[in-house]
């Protein structure tokens, strides 16, 4: 069953990158290339072994198949798995709804899928209230099929029984200490640990801008309940998914305060993230991948 499940996020995540190379075809991006990685131009005077003779049968040019130690980027992708990452929550009426949490392992493995077209290193790390997983970064086939089978773990997890609150600070220093090679840093969180201790938080980031590495922060987010505060004219109970705290209220009477409050903290993420050189990605769970995948081979191809 597992083997069958990691398969189907494989082969989603294939999908999902094969249909966005087409659209980079028909886009802006036209001619921006991402099939580089399974191949290099051969150069005159070294060995001819490893020539592809089917290629330039095909193209008249000679090329030389890429290997894994010709690794030329190293990604750790960096996901938050902290119980607010799981809203909005399952209901009856819509079973396994789209929520931050599914939308980021989708991302990642889409991802993960463009970076193997690649020949890069992929690690992968997850935390909530402590870090609860992190590999390093390679490029072998057992440890993709490792990560796939991570992520989809974290796709048919549900919302813990018990708050797990996000504490990134520890988990993201841990991670900074890890990686030791110059590497892109994928972060996906709502970043729900910021309200509370933003000052060790963003120390944190920066650390992870040490050895040179670059740091994508995708904040995801359910951008119609979470940003814009859209909810009907009527009283709701609203629960802190990593407190349990409960506060019954007519979403109209609170908005205005509420959009000024959220408007001051991603205020303030944005413009630590501008101080330390990180780039700072809103990733609305409603929307497509490409979001995600556009910033990812833009930032690629600026580390080149």
């Amino acid at each position: 069953m597992q083997l069958q499940q990691f398969s189907q996020l494989e082969f989603i995540a294939r999908q999902v990158v094969e249909g966005f190379i087409t659209g980079l075809h028909k886009s802006p991006f036209h001619g921006f290339s991402v099939e580089f990685a399974e191949h290099r131009l051969y150069n005159k005077g070294e060995s001819t072994k490893h020539i592809d003779w089917k290629l330039y049968g095909r193209s008249d040019k000679l090329f030389v198949k890429r290997y894994e130690e010709e690794t030329n980027l190293r990604c750790q992708i960096i996901i938050d798995n902290s119980s607010s990452m799981y809203f909005p929550v399952d209901d009856k009426k819509q079973k396994e709804r789209q929520n931050k949490i599914r939308f980021s392992a989708h991302c990642a493995a889409a991802l993960t899928e463009l970076l193997k077209r690649q020949r890069d290193a992929i690690g992968l790390s997850v935390f909530a209230e402590k870090l609860e997983l992190h590999t390093p970064a390679k490029s072998s086939p057992v440890h993709l099929k490792m990560v796939f089978h991570e992520l989809e773990a974290l796709i048919q997890q549900k919302a813990p029984l018990e708050n797990k609150k996000t504490f990134a600070v520890e988990a993201l220093h841990q991670i900074a200490e890890a990686i030791h090679k110059r590497s892109l840093v994928i972060i996906f969180s709502d970043m729900m640990d910021a309200r509370s201790q933003s000052d060790e938080l963003f120390s944190a980031l920066q650390h992870l801008k040490h050895n040179k590495h670059e740091v994508v922060l995708f904040h995801v987010v359910d951008k119609s309940k979470e940003i814009d505060f859209n909810f009907d004219n009527r009283p709701y109970r609203f629960v802190d998914m990593e407190t349990g705290e409960e506060l019954k209220v007519n979403p109209a009477e609170v908005k205005e305060n509420y959009l000024q409050a959220m408007g001051r903290f991603e205020y303030e993420l944005k413009l630590h993230c501008s101080q330390y050189r990180i780039d700072f990605i809103e990733a609305d769970i409603n929307k497509g991948f490409e979001q995600v995948l556009v910033p990812y081979l833009l930032k690629r191809t600026r580390m080149q």
